[in-house]
């Protein structure tokens, strides 16, 4: 359900993070700062951001630091940019909204235009932005019992064999309970926003966010019956990776940004994360037109 950006909070800092290497917007960070100061708002940069900006006197803090100084995000970038910060937020602890404008490609969640930037960080300012409650997961690779790494995922988990490596087979448990043994090419494991992104494309239904579900969808399966499965949002999801003859490889990536390779030993499992990541959404478009306008959806 969406909700309305910090309307029992003042918004007093808001963090300003860019993609890397992001020149386009050079010019337009220093604009933006002097536009929040004018309205009684500290802009904070994180350090390459304000770099870009290319003016002294910013405050700055590191990217990692930044979800703990502030009350809004203003992002310009695509969504990746988005996903590397919501997992920055998760991790902190917090729910700090993000508010992504879009410089990138496709921008399925940074859908706010640049033309829209003001317009909506005004929205914002004022507690009238509408802001969804977006459900992530915690990605944990576990070894012998002990979990050795940890992620925060808006999009997905992936497991997949490697490139040149024989077919591997996933062991799937949902909340405790033996679900297959998979012969395929990977295994998805997404939320509803992640939806139209990996899962999509390998064949997975599109899923409301305001939907409490994962969607289980294994990838290129060998057997035909192997079909994309709902699960309750709440059920643990493990995926053992067993290796079929030598020269196995098995990798597991996080929302795309991050990943490595897998022992045979490993175990990853994925949970529902304590907190949500909340995105501020553009106040004249709903979902179903960012699904027609981003995706060409039901278009001929």
């Amino acid at each position: 359900m969406a909700q309305h950006a910090r309307g029992d909070q003042m918004i007093k800092r808001v963090g300003i993070v860019a993609k890397p290497r992001l020149t386009a917007v050079s010019k337009d960070l220093p604009a933006i700062a002097s536009w929040l100061q004018a309205r009684g708002v500290e802009p904070i940069f994180d350090e390459a951001t304000a770099e870009l900006a290319e003016q002294p006197g910013l405050r700055r803090v590191a990217r990692d630091d930044l979800p703990r100084h502030v009350d809004l995000v203003l992002l310009l970038g695509g969504d990746g940019t988005l996903l590397g910060m919501a997992d920055r937020i998760a991790k902190a602890g917090l729910e700090v909204p993000i508010l992504g404008v879009n410089f990138g490609g496709l921008g399925f969640m940074t859908e706010v235009t640049y033309d829209e930037l003001y317009a909506s960080l005004e929205a914002a300012l004022a507690g009238l932005a509408p802001v969804e409650s977006r459900l992530m997961l915690r990605a944990a690779i576990e070894r012998d019992g002990r979990p050795r790494a940890e992620h925060y995922v808006l999009n997905d988990v992936t497991v997949t064999g490697g490139s040149l490596s024989r077919v591997v087979e996933f062991a799937v448990s949902v909340g405790g309970e033996f679900v297959a043994r998979f012969h395929a090419d990977g295994i998805i494991v997404s939320t509803p926003t992640g939806s139209t992104a990996y899962n999509l494309s390998a064949g997975g239904p599109i899923v409301h966010p305001a939907v409490h579900a994962l969607v289980l969808n294994p990838i290129a399966p060998h057997t035909l019956t192997n079909r994309p499965v709902v699960i309750p949002a709440s059920a643990d999801v493990l995926v053992q990776p067993h290796p079929r003859g030598d020269g196995s490889e098995v990798y597991v990536t996080f929302d795309g940004q991050a990943g490595e390779r897998l022992d045979f030993t490993d175990t990853v499992r994925v949970q529902q994360a304590a907190r949500p990541a909340r995105l501020v959404r553009a106040r004249n478009r709903s979902y179903y037109q960012v699904l027609r306008e981003k995706l060409r959806w039901a278009e001929r």
